[in-house]
């Protein structure tokens, strides 16, 4: 079984973290990247086998996806590396993972006639299984379980700030975009923190003031519920929200392509993204609340390992389920393929902690 599962993106951050995990467990995952001086070097180190693989040449990619059962997509942004990736693993007959958690490839990948191509090949489709949007995903669900009539869906997550390059090449995008809800099962652009609210995340965060962002649950959430309100918070002071809601009428110019590439630049020279003793001291609390037409509601939070920890574990633990055999096949969520239960079976996840 250890080496028909791919690791596309394998030399950068996450990848190399979820390549050296799965060797920790056994396993031999084909390294697949662009850069073949950086992967040598990760396959001597791992022992494993590695192949260069080119988004832009259609043969590499689809040489890559016969070859395995289950390709992980680490590389971001996942704007320009989803779609070719999970177009070649539909055509090679390759179940498709990533760790994104970018509205627009969420919003790509579930639409139906992705999801049909997938179910045609027999192959799962299944973006999203890092910390974008595992935890979350399985708290709706639980959430949706607990209150079927509800109507709104709000959650939140406080921890590390650490990002890694990948993650904030993905942030500045998103300068460009602004913030975005789902309001009466419509998706609206509007500024980030465009929302604010109290979240008692528990635990030494405690109560924060956090405003909303376009987290991919926005569009996940929706496809695993159907709850047609959505909204996601993070910490964030009046003042910082404030100041967030005044660069929306300036994001024009985050769309330059000049400015994109400036601060895509800076970010390859500043940033590394936390080490293991950074990881281990920043845990994620996630808060959820549903509430129904009638004024019902149900709230409930928990933590988990940092979100480059549950990055190793979530993805690496629905590969060896794919391996495994499974009949599911087209575009599906986290929990929809895995259950709502998931999350919790992951390394050093609190038990879900109902506040009423």
């Amino acid at each position: 079984m250890g080496n028909n599962w791919g690791i596309y993106g394998a030399n950068g951050y996450s990848g190399r973290l979820l390549a050296e995990y799965a060797v920790k467990q056994g396993q031999k995952p084909i390294l697949a990247g662009r850069s073949e001086a950086a992967l040598k070097a990760l396959a001597a180190d791992l022992e494993c086998e590695y192949v260069v693989v080119d988004l832009a040449d259609p043969t590499q990619l689809l040489d890559f996806t016969r070859r395995v059962d289950v390709v992980v997509n680490c590389a971001g942004p996942f704007s320009a590396t989803a779609q070719p990736m999970i177009t070649a693993c539909i055509a090679g007959k390759a179940h498709y993972l990533d760790i994104t958690g970018e509205m627009d490839v969420f919003e790509w990948a579930h639409n139906d006639a992705v999801s049909s191509r997938a179910r045609d090949a027999g192959v799962v489709v299944c973006p999203g299984t890092g910390f974008d949007v595992v935890p979350t995903d399985c708290l709706a669900a639980k959430l949706k379980d607990a209150l079927p009539d509800a109507i709104s869906l709000e959650m939140a997550f406080a921890g590390s700030k650490q990002l890694s390059q990948g993650t904030a090449k993905t942030s500045v995008e998103g300068l460009g975009k602004g913030g975005c809800s789902r309001i009466d099962g419509a998706l609206v652009s509007e500024p980030i923190a465009a929302h604010t609210r109290e979240v008692a995340y528990g635990g030494s965060v405690g109560d924060k003031h956090s405003m909303s962002i376009p987290w991919g649950d926005v569009s996940t959430a929706f496809v695993t519920t159907k709850i047609p309100t959505i909204k996601i918070y993070v910490p964030g002071s009046k003042n910082t929200a404030k100041k967030a809601r005044g660069l929306y009428r300036w994001r024009w110019l985050f769309k330059r392509t000049w400015i994109q590439n400036f601060l895509k630049k800076r970010i390859e020279k500043t940033v590394t993204g936390p080490n293991d003793d950074q990881r281990t001291a920043s845990p994620m609390h996630l808060w959820g609340r549903v509430e129904n037409a009638s004024g019902e509601s149900k709230e409930a939070r928990f933590v988990t390992p940092n979100g480059y920890d549950v990055t190793i574990y979530a993805p690496y633990a629905i590969t060896q389920h794919l391996l495994g055999g499974v009949e599911a096949s087209g575009s599906l969520t986290p929990s929809q393929l895995m259950g709502s239960d998931f999350v919790w079976s992951l390394n050093d996840v609190t038990e879900l902690e109902w506040l009423n």
